[in-house]
């Protein structure tokens, strides 16, 4: 039922936080009892054993028991060796490590700051025109740190538009907004029901939803994210909190076109990690310039499903 005259962008995202919220909480009642598990901490202050609470307990809960500033500089953890969300919780018995902007070897956490930094960009693009336009993302590459920008491609419906520097400050500053409000990154799992239902406004995302189902572990589920009133798709992982962005610039819009979607603009930005501290003058004369030339990453493409045993059988 898809029209763009009578959908807002405003009630899609409400609808998508409702829906978040209720399966949140459904997820959360199925936990009738308490059982423990045991979390060995491994590094800065000290290594440590904690007893938590299975499917309750986040990696966040845990650094709140052990140093205040592992709850600020954190911005992902590795549990078993595995990235992990700050706020999701913790399933078995297991192995903690923090990571923080500052480790030998950032990039895991490059990859999950790039891949925050472009599910901002859709929430800035969402929110950016109130309701004059109705904006459809489509989908972002995955992260490509060398590339010199973060994407997201989408359908800003604004036809020939060319957007000012002045217009590109102003898209920056909502993005920038978010990190002085220290939002969490809330992470779901949720049945492909479930996100037709949520997404059936999107034209691009709901034709993606089988293929991203089918590359989840349980080959029938979909990972959500929410950021305050935004709500979108991806594998994540995402890093902790908003606040952990400390600049936040969108450089580019480009028009490009995908053989499986049509028309679209690839947005690009750049950020930093508050804990990185970096010149103006190195980030706004060489970084940025670069960072507005077109990203040659991948053209959103729809994967066909793979086939099933029915279908290869005939």
């Amino acid at each position: 039922s898809f029209s763009s005259q009578t959908l807002t962008n405003s009630d899609v995202r409400k609808k998508r936080v409702e829906l978040f919220e209720k399966e949140q909480q459904r997820q959360l009642n199925l936990v009738t009892r308490v059982e423990k598990i045991q979390v060995k901490h491994v590094g800065v202050p000290e290594n440590c054993t904690l007893i938590m609470n299975k499917h309750l307990s986040t990696p966040y809960n845990c650094a709140m028991h052990i140093q205040e500033l592992l709850t600020t500089r954190s911005a992902l953890a590795l549990v078993n060796g595995q990235p992990w969300d700050m706020h999701r919780p913790l399933v078995e018995d297991c192995e903690l490590k923090f990571l923080h902007f500052e480790d030998e070897d950032p990039r895991i956490l490059n990859n999950a700051f790039w891949k925050t930094c472009s599910f901002i960009l859709g929430h800035v693009l969402e929110t950016a025109f109130q309701d004059k336009y109705y904006v459809e993302l489509c989908s972002f590459p995955p992260p490509n740190v060398s590339s010199g920008s973060f994407v997201y491609d989408a359908d800003l419906k604004v036809g020939d538009w060319t957007f000012s520097q002045t217009e590109l400050n102003c898209l920056s500053r909502i993005g920038l907004r978010l990190s002085y409000e220290n939002l969490k990154f809330q992470r779901l799992e949720i049945p492909v029901s479930l996100a037709q239902e949520m997404f059936s406004d999107n034209r691009f995302k709901s034709q993606q939803i089988p293929s991203i189902a089918e590359k989840s572990r349980s080959g029938s589920s979909v990972t959500v994210y929410r950021l305050g009133d935004h709500v979108d798709m991806s594998s994540g992982p995402m890093i902790s909190s908003s606040s952990q962005i400390g600049r936040f610039s969108v450089c580019a819009i480009h028009k490009i076109e995908s053989d499986s979607f049509g028309k679209l603009h690839r947005v690009q930005g750049l950020a930093l990690p508050t804990q990185l501290l970096l010149h103006s003058w190195t980030y706004d004369t060489i970084l940025r310039p670069r960072a507005a030339k077109l990203n040659h990453g991948p053209m959103p493409q729809l994967k066909a499903p793979r086939p099933t045993e029915q279908q290869l059988i005939q």
